[in-house]
């Protein structure tokens, strides 16, 4: 593989471009807030029944109110899970533990909107990346 140096050139002056940029330090910006949703729950839960586990299109899944609504559940992020129609049938008004149900996950306020993924893909990885990338393939050559 060809070692390519990249380069950003101004009207007076051209920088190259280094192989690997180390943070020394990291700034927390604040998060807006994820908009709470039908879309948003599903995709946080990752289109999952947070009972049975199956995971469905959005046409098969409902949300459920882990607390209900009868009982003073609120509609939020803390209270609402993606669910399929036979687990929401099943429990019913009631709390997980009375329809002997559990759940997978407990539900949280995401901190990021979960469909935002950034994957970077190389066909050709720098040599010199190689020693500061943590891999779970093998590098192809």
């Amino acid at each position: 593989m060809k070692n390519i140096l990249r380069e950003v050139h101004s009207v007076s002056f051209a920088i190259k471009l280094p192989a690997v940029v180390r943070l020394l330090r990291f700034v927390k910006r604040p998060t807006i807030p994820v908009r709470f949703s039908r879309q948003n729950i599903y995709i946080r839960d990752d289109h999952k029944c947070q009972y049975c586990g199956k995971r469905l299109t959005p046409d098969e899944l409902t949300w459920d109110h882990v607390l209900p609504r009868a009982r003073g559940g609120k509609t939020e992020w803390k209270n609402v899970v993606t669910c399929c129609i036979k687990c929401n049938r099943k429990k019913g008004g009631r709390v997980p533990s009375e329809a002997s149900m559990v759940l997978i996950k407990k539900p949280s306020i995401p901190e990021w909107l979960p469909i935002l993924k950034v994957t970077l893909h190389f066909k050709h990885t720098p040599q010199s990346w190689r020693d500061y990338i943590y891999w779970n393939v093998e590098l192809e050559e």
